[in-house]
């Protein structure tokens, strides 16, 4: 996979500083990036018409229009886009929690820990990218994984929540082997997107859009650790 990222800051020292920063993290991962940096959140948004940026590293004090209301601009067209903010200021922190920030870096930065963010937008990136290819009623269908909230079992059906809802006739087993980590069965008929997981009882799993997923006895235990080992 190859990384679009782009650096948004009104100060050059800022682009110039992370640009190698960013180069260096990822000469020693070797993944393929291209880096594009802008001055203004206006540059961004002209240049960024074609959405191709899946990265971005974005200051918040900046003339005109600031980083926050850049990045609300940004989650209106693309929910997928890693927004990393960095900046010298704590009062925005709230604000990167409603656009769905993944990581708030205070001005000066450290490279690890800059690496470790960049590491964490990597894997997420990887897990959008990824997919179930099947065939229903004689078309080839895609699916990302990103889209599952789970997947159930009527009889020898199975329908995947997504988007939409997808059914066909295929045993939960033979489904799951091509899901990663990512996914946890909660009982014989169902298996859920850690992603969409909001509670967890004794019970059930509840999800982000209230879907209550029934929890068999004894899955209790298991589904937490997969939480943990996962996120």
């Amino acid at each position: 996979m190859r990384y679009q990222i782009s650096i948004c800051d009104d100060e050059q020292i800022w682009c110039e500083l992370l640009t190698k920063l960013v180069c260096r993290w990822a000469e020693q991962r070797k993944y393929p990036i291209q880096i594009t940096c802008f001055q203004t959140a206006e540059e961004f948004l002209f240049q960024e018409s074609d959405k191709t940026t899946n990265i971005v590293l974005l200051d918040i004090e900046m003339k005109k229009m600031n980083g926050i209301d850049l990045a609300k601009k940004i989650r209106q067209e693309n929910k997928e886009i890693q927004i990393i903010f960095v900046t010298g200021y704590l009062d925005y922190i709230q604000d990167g929690y409603e656009v769905e920030a993944l990581h708030y870096l205070l001005k000066p930065i450290t490279e690890e820990k800059l690496y470790i963010v960049l590491d964490r937008a990597a894997e997420r990136l990887l897990f959008l990218d990824k997919s179930l290819i099947l065939t229903i009623k004689g078309e080839t269908i895609r699916i990302p994984f990103c889209q599952i909230r789970y997947i159930e079992v009527q009889k020898n059906y199975l329908t995947i929540h997504a988007q939409e809802d997808y059914e066909l006739k295929q045993p939960l087993y033979e489904l799951e082997k091509n899901l990663d980590d990512g996914f946890c069965r909660t009982g014989r008929s169902f298996l859920v997107n850690l992603h969409y997981i909001k509670k967890i009882t004794k019970k059930e799993v509840i999800l982000e859009n209230g879907t209550k997923v029934p929890l068999s006895r004894g899955m209790y235990d298991s589904i937490n650790q997969a939480m943990i080992r996962y996120f």
